[in-house]
């Protein structure tokens, strides 16, 4: 099994999914008491947030490649990083890194596409929303993403950063969220991506009208397929 670097901390709540899901995936597919081989970095994500807010994205580039380097000094073989939003900067973070890099949103839309699937809803912070990093990246893979209007947006983000990045988990936001995930499958969503790694937290397959794509569960797995290959 090949080591996983986890740039994380973006939140801590969605990294310990990650170290949860890894874990739990690599013992139910080698049995007996395996775990997964894993070099977390986990960053301060006060110190990341007031970069996002102030539209200093090439300091948060320059601070996420030092993680990313001293996750390839240290051992990793391949490097995933734990955030949705990040990935604005993925082209800086990988200056200098030779291991192999799973974007989480390629990971995503590839599972799209090979459901059948063509027109994902999108929940997530306001920047993955309204700029143009991640869709973009779903419509190069052939997907017509739909995002949620401003108000719906706005509560989205909301819930992620004051609540969810905190482990706070509330029934009137998940209300919230269903109420948002139903809006865009009734504006022709045919799925939902969740495309923050705490979205997951409060919606699932249980509580969504369309079929659910957890960019937390997606990107484990397809970095545990890489692992084990």
């Amino acid at each position: 099994m090949k080591t996983i670097g986890i740039l994380g901390g973006m939140s801590a709540a969605s990294t310990a999914l990650y170290y949860d899901r890894l874990n739990t995936q690599a013992r139910a597919r080698l049995g007996g008491l395996h775990s997964a081989d894993l070099l977390i970095r986990s960053v301060d994500f006060a110190e990341i947030e007031a970069m996002q807010a102030s539209g200093d994205w090439d300091d948060a580039g320059r601070a996420l490649n030092a993680a990313a380097l001293g996750l390839q000094a240290g051992g990793a073989e391949i490097l995933i990083l734990a955030t949705n939003t990040m990935h604005k900067v993925a082209d800086a973070m990988l200056d200098g890194i030779t291991i192999p890099f799973l974007h989480i949103a390629g990971a995503t839309a590839a599972e799209i596409t090979e459901a059948g699937l063509k027109r994902p809803g999108l929940m997530a912070t306001a920047y993955t929303m309204e700029q143009s990093f991640y869709t973009d990246g779903l419509r190069a893979a052939g997907l017509d993403p739909l995002i949620p209007g401003p108000e719906d947006r706005a509560e989205t983000h909301r819930i992620i950063y004051d609540e969810l990045c905190k482990d706070i988990l509330r029934k009137d936001s998940r209300a919230a969220y269903e109420g948002i995930a139903r809006r865009l499958a009734e504006a022709g969503a045919d799925c939902l991506i969740l495309g923050c790694t705490e979205v997951g937290l409060l919606l699932n397959d249980g509580n969504v009208p369309v079929p659910v794509f957890d960019t937390t569960r997606i990107h484990c797995d397809r970095a545990l397929d890489m692992a084990l290959a």
